[in-house]
């Protein structure tokens, strides 16, 4: 497939330089459905990057917008703050009957706004409420969101820079591997909280992701989070799990720590909550934890309710029998497979990879080749992007409602990228 960039003059000349996916995939797109997009010269695009998480059940799925148009026909609350409406009701109860009761998960549900840094800037709020202290502990290559007290617990120098001011009342420690595992797990952090002189405040709570997505596809062991969170409860400290990009059964499971069988004091979600790709975002907390006053956190978009019925329709349709987690550990081995060919042989030693159910990356020696990668996917009509704090890693974030034919043709596809974007041998220089 030959790809024309397509005039982009009104987006180059008033759109601001902020924009980025954009630059990486030169295509005007127009039309989505399932696992690929069309541009408006007719191209088609197979999607292995799902609206960065949010788009778990593909493009404009057929259940959910059915839910949605007939919503909207019926002249639904479309906007309704935290007012209780019938969209919302639907939502909560399929919630509690679908996810929270089946799993034994105690928590109460908060609608703090429409994006996934408002959930985590509620969720670090409410934890220095509950605690009354400061500081709170995050790990290296995190990334919690673009706000200010998201950006504080952001490992990324380059995304925390463009704070322009001091991020404070963060802490971080090593993740999981991270220090190649030559020092026992937590080892550092404990000592810390254990000395009086080591200038440590005692955290309010500790935020983690069981899968670093933007960090570089970085996966912590079930071990290591559960000491983390037997850490947390021996030093009187609130666990916060962020499943915003990994939750809504991305990993497997529902919710990403399931695996682990541990049971977080606070839990955030985004993304992929809402089925649709509309703004929707939760943060779940154990029922002790809500001591919030009427009104406390707030928002004006909290209520997006054409989200809730979306968000409802998924529950339903995904989650009632347990059929998707076992297709997508099932694709998940597909990709797996797939991917230890391409680094086997395509790749000439240059990758490793790694991941868990639909979200995997190939972390490459020659840090710019990742990016190389990419834009020859896009020539050949494929969707990906790269992470990691280098963007040294091509991270694979396909729907979860793919089908295994789509998965081998996205997966070949990457791997003649792979291949075409192979260093000459010098002798053939």
């Amino acid at each position: 497939m030959t790809i024309t960039p397509p005039a982009l003059s009104v987006f180059e000349t008033i759109e601001s330089e902020v924009r980025s996916y954009c630059r990486g995939w030169p295509a005007v797109f127009d039309r989505a459905q399932g696992s690929r997009l069309t541009d408006e010269d007719g191209h088609t695009y197979l999607d292995f990057f799902a609206g960065a998480g949010s788009l778990n059940y593909g493009h404009n799925n057929a259940v959910l917008k059915r839910a949605l148009i007939d919503y909207i026909e019926r002249d639904g609350i479309t906007h309704g703050l935290d007012m209780a409406t019938t969209a919302k009701r639907a939502f909560l109860e399929s919630f509690q009957n679908v996810i929270l009761r089946p799993r034994d998960l105690p928590y109460k549900v908060m609608f703090p706004g429409p994006t996934g840094t408002n959930a985590v800037e509620s969720a670090l709020k409410l934890a220095r409420k509950v605690k009354d202290r400061e500081s709170v502990v995050s790990f290296t290559n995190a990334f919690h969101g673009m706000s200010l007290g998201s950006l504080a617990v952001t490992g990324n120098a380059f995304k925390r820079a463009g704070a322009g001011i001091p991020l404070v009342h963060g802490t971080p420690m090593p993740f999981d591997h991270y220090l190649d595992d030559q020092v026992p797990d937590f080892l550092w952090f404990e000592r810390l909280l254990l000395d009086r002189g080591s200038g440590l405040n005692k955290p309010a709570a500790v935020i983690v992701e069981t899968v670093q997505g933007e960090g570089g596809i970085n996966v912590a062991r079930p071990e290591w989070l559960r000491a983390l969170s037997d850490l947390c409860h021996r030093h009187d400290m609130l666990l916060i799990v962020d499943d915003i990009q990994m939750g809504c059964g991305r990993t497997g499971p529902f919710f990403s720590f399931e695996e682990a069988g541990i049971v977080p004091d606070i839990v955030t979600v985004s993304k992929s909550i809402s089925g649709y790709g509309l703004p929707m975002s939760l943060c779940l907390f154990r029922p002790e934890l809500d001591v919030w006053e009427p009104g406390e956190h707030n928002g004006t978009f909290r209520g997006n309710n054409p989200a809730f019925v979306t968000a409802a329709a998924a529950l339903n349709t995904y989650w009632a029998d347990g059929q998707m987690e076992k297709q997508t550990i099932a694709r998940g081995e597909q990709v797996e497979q797939a991917l230890a060919g391409i680094c086997a042989e395509s790749a000439g030693g240059d990758a490793e990879f790694r991941g868990r159910g639909l979200v995997w990356g190939m972390e490459f020696k020659d840090k710019p080749r990742a990016g190389a990668v990419c834009r020859r996917a896009f020539e050949l009509g494929l969707l990906l992007e790269t992470s990691g704090p280098e963007s040294e890693v091509v991270k694979l974030l396909p729907p979860l409602t793919i089908t295994p034919e789509e998965l081998d043709e996205g997966l070949r596809t990457l791997e003649r990228a792979v291949r075409d974007t192979a260093p000459v041998p010098a002798a053939a220089v």
